[in-house]
């Protein structure tokens, strides 16, 4: 497909992906896509995704809120570009951590890392998988990690799925606590016992046997991790379903020969993993080239374009 033939993506997106022009005048040099969604973020941070408009954005920076329009057209772009610049990618640690169970832990604990440093990016609505260049990588780095086990690529976004969403739901309710923490000024063993004393003076054994039993147990003064565990057992289920796939000779062409090896030495073997870096590495350089040559693409149509109105 050539430039000419290319889809027209949303502004958001652009942005995202740095092939949005640019606005040939701005009011200052100080203002740019950039300043404009750090300010957003530092501003959701403190008070929550609720309180990021654009206006507030603008006053923070020093600026009129038309000004900002030049740059970022409308909120719910700001709030992708926001929500971008807060998930950030996953680190080259997680893509080396091990074996692919060991890959997809790591990245569920850097995802639930980002969660509850940005506790706001839980608010943003859910309309679809974000099309842009950080959610792209947890997605790849997820794929990767289950490469080479003989799951297909719908099973291999499947098992990504299951463990993002993990994340997902373990920072809403951690983020819930922490904020309650915050506002009412209970700890950990508080907010338990004070739940504990409540299901104990309503839930019966006659209405709720099992739900009581629980609670007679202490299950809301338990201080393991359910999410942890959660994963864990789901992760045991694709392990077996693993097993299964790499038995089943129709299969094999699911296996591709650069994926990550099954063979945990070969896995770990410090020439293998150099090499496995410098693929990354190469990969990124790519990336960015990539986007130089669509931004200068971007720009040389606009400057033919104006070059044709004023000819």
């Amino acid at each position: 497909m050539s430039d000419v033939d290319e889809p027209e993506l949303p502004r958001g997106v652009a942005l995202a992906w740095g092939i949005a022009a640019n606005p040939q005048r701005g009011p200052k040099r100080e203002m740019s896509v950039e300043r404009i969604v750090e300010a957003a973020v530092e501003i959701a941070d403190a008070d929550g995704l609720a309180a990021v408009s654009m206006a507030a954005v603008a006053a923070k920076l020093g600026f009129t809120p038309m000004s900002l329009y030049r740059y970022v057209s409308a909120k719910d772009d700001l709030v992708l570009l926001m929500q971008e610049e807060a998930t950030g990618a996953p680190s080259d640690a997680s893509r080396a951590a091990g074996d692919w169970r060991e890959q997809l832990e790591a990245l569920y604990r850097e995802q639930l890392h980002n969660y509850l440093q940005h506790p706001w990016v839980l608010d943003v609505p859910i309309t679809g998988v974000p099309a842009t260049p950080n959610s792209a990588a947890w997605m790849d780095a997820g794929l990767h990690a289950l490469a080479g086990t003989g799951l297909t690529h719908e099973e291999r976004l499947a098992v990504m799925l299951l463990v993002t969403g993990t994340a997902h739901w373990a920072g809403t309710v951690m983020a819930g606590y922490a904020r309650t923490q915050r506002e009412r000024g209970f700890d950990d063993q508080s907010i338990a016992s004070a739940e504990d004393a409540l299901f104990r003076t309503l839930i019966t054994a006659d209405a709720y046997p099992d739900l009581r039993e629980a609670i007679d147990a202490g299950v809301f003064l338990d201080e393991s991790d359910p999410f942890s565990f959660s994963l864990a057992r789901g992760l045991d289920g694709v392990a077996d379903f693993i097993a299964e796939a790499q038995r089943d000779p129709a299969r094999a062409t699911a296996r591709e020969p650069w994926g990550a090896p099954a063979d945990a030495e070969i896995a770990g073997d410090k020439k293998f993993r150099e090499a496995q870096k410098a693929v990354r590495d190469a990969e990124r350089m790519l990336r960015v080239a990539r986007k130089a040559e669509r931004q200068a693409a971007r720009e040389a149509r606009d400057r033919h374009a104006r070059q044709r109105a004023e000819g």
